[in-house]
């Protein structure tokens, strides 16, 4: 499929969508100045081709996780590999391969320490190619946004 078209149009959509990801269609069409249906097959182009996603933001604390940490990870060799092999794992939710002192950062989410302990110790220490990691725990969740707009 091939990637849809970033106009103002599309771009309006997106940002109210960023804004309220359960504004209707009907919404959107006000906002933009075109029909229901028009709106909906250019929403359901956007998702389709990855351009956006519409999820719920949920509250780890509230969900059973009392534990959030990024992971600063060294990677001997091959980055990729080892960032698929991150990817794969279901408590990490946030994978970034990138330059400075971590070929990678990584965010997870764990219901308690021990349970930290296991995912550092037996799953991602275990991984080849890594070579250390540093972890740091979120003490509190100052801001976190996905409004960041278009351009």
């Amino acid at each position: 499929m091939t990637e849809p078209v970033l106009d103002d149009v599309n771009k309006r959509i997106i940002e109210r969508l960023q804004q309220d990801g359960r504004a209707s269609y009907a919404t959107l069409a006000a906002v933009v100045g075109l029909s229901e249906a028009a709106v909906r097959q250019r929403v359901g182009r956007l998702l389709d081709s990855g351009v956006m996603q519409i999820v719920a933001v949920t509250d780890p604390l509230r969900l059973g996780f009392a534990r959030q940490v990024m992971v600063g990870v060294k990677v001997e060799g091959d980055i990729r590999p080892v960032a698929d092999a991150l990817a794969g794992i279901d408590e990490i939710d946030y994978v970034v391969i990138c330059a400075g002192g971590y070929d990678l950062l990584v965010e997870l989410v764990c219901t308690d320490d021990e349970h930290l302990l296991r995912l550092l110790n037996d799953t991602i220490r275990s991984i080849p190619g890594v070579r250390s990691t540093e972890t740091f725990v979120y003490l509190k969740l100052a801001k976190q946004t996905y409004s960041w707009g278009t351009r």
